[in-house]
């Protein structure tokens, strides 16, 4: 098992990262010091009930209630926070007690923000359960849900008391899943680390498959990307928004199809990153010979890769609308994190619709 500690200004905590970890509850909770008397487990639908059995027969405490939640985007709403809470109150919670999330990314910004709200805050440990979860979503405390409007426009920065990373979790998963959570990872290296870009390039098959000693050191490597940034910049004034290398135009892509099954969030990351990597050379910023590299990985990997698999261009108003509202403008401009070469991400770089436009144009029609 590995331990990865995360030090930001709001909170010190342990990320937990190894197979079959989940066993060893009962142990982390008394390593890490945590009394509560009641705990709320939000889980995933998706969760094997082997894991949720597992999960609370190691949980030591007067009161366990589980909270059944569908994840996905279109549910990743006021809605459930409201039930989550109704839950919390009916059953007399106080900020000692807490909430247990066994369950992906989506299950852990709703549970994550119904911990940060209720009582201004109550205890929250975080179990991830997709590839994706693990090397992104649980680092940093970012929490939110989505509206009409866009993804992740209402929410808070809410550290957790501890995250437990369970690869065994891992093996439940369909391969599309897997790929799914592979993009942060790919993310991670593109913008700060190209020793773990080649270690991805030469094992892409053993970590997709979960190899253990290669899906370990992908996740850690990773997770010590993300670590380091945010413990740097927790709130996102600066140096953190280069985690968003992409994901102006994936979010965008999700949105315009409705955040349907058509499209995943690991999915539209990549072809965020691939739009961005394309921009970035076209600009002049990103070499042709890191260019192709970086485009080879995703093509031989089996990744998504054809935006006009999924858009035409009747749907490019519809992006651009989307981009214009991303969370991270403060202008009319659009803001783009691009890339310069592997290991050094631009941020900051503001661009017109009318240019992006231009440029989404060509993509869609070529």
């Amino acid at each position: 098992m590995k331990i990865l500690p995360i030090r930001t200004k709001s909170k010190h905590y342990n990320i937990y990262i190894g197979n079959d970890i989940i066993s060893k509850f009962k142990i982390i909770v008394k390593r890490e010091k945590i009394d509560f008397k009641k705990t709320l487990i939000v889980v995933d639908n998706k969760i094997p009930k082997i894991f949720i059995k597992k999960l609370k027969s190691k949980i030591s405490c007067d009161k366990k209630i589980v909270f059944p939640f569908n994840a996905s985007e279109k549910n990743k709403n006021l809605n459930y926070i409201n039930s989550i809470l109704e839950v919390l109150l009916r059953n007399n919670f106080t900020r000692n007690d807490v909430i247990i999330c066994l369950g992906g990314g989506i299950a852990g910004d709703v549970s994550g923000f119904a911990a940060s709200i209720y009582k201004r805050g109550l205890k929250f440990i975080n179990i991830p359960s997709t590839l994706l979860s693990q090397v992104d979503s649980s680092i940093g405390g970012k929490t939110g849900i989505n509206n009409k409007f866009g993804k992740n426009l209402i929410g808070s920065f809410f550290q957790p008391d501890f995250v437990i990373s369970d690869i065994k979790l891992l093996e439940s998963l369909p391969r599309r899943e897997i790929v799914c959570g592979y993009a942060e990872i790919f993310k991670h290296s593109l913008i700060k680390n190209k020793k773990l870009f080649l270690f991805l390039d030469k094992n892409l098959k053993n970590i997709l498959n979960l190899k253990k000693r290669f899906i370990i050191k992908a996740i850690l490597e990773s997770c010590k990307i993300k670590k380091k940034i945010v413990e740097k910049d927790e709130k996102e004034t600066a140096l953190r928004k280069v985690l968003n290398f992409g994901h102006t135009f994936a979010h965008a892509y999700e949105a315009s199809l409705g955040y349907s099954h058509k499209l995943n969030h690991g999915e539209a990351v990549i072809l965020g990153m691939k739009t961005a990597l394309n921009f970035s050379f076209k600009k002049n910023m990103l070499s042709k010979s890191e260019y192709n590299l970086i485009l080879n990985h995703i093509d031989s990997s089996g990744l998504p890769s054809s935006i006009k698999k999924y858009f035409s261009i009747k749907d490019l108003n519809k992006i651009l609308s989307f981009m214009i509202k991303d969370k991270k403008n403060n202008s009319e401009k659009i803001n783009l994190v691009l890339l310069k070469k592997i290991g050094k991400p631009i941020f900051n770089k503001q661009y017109s619709k009318k240019k992006l436009g231009l440029f989404m144009k060509k993509i869609l029609t070529n």
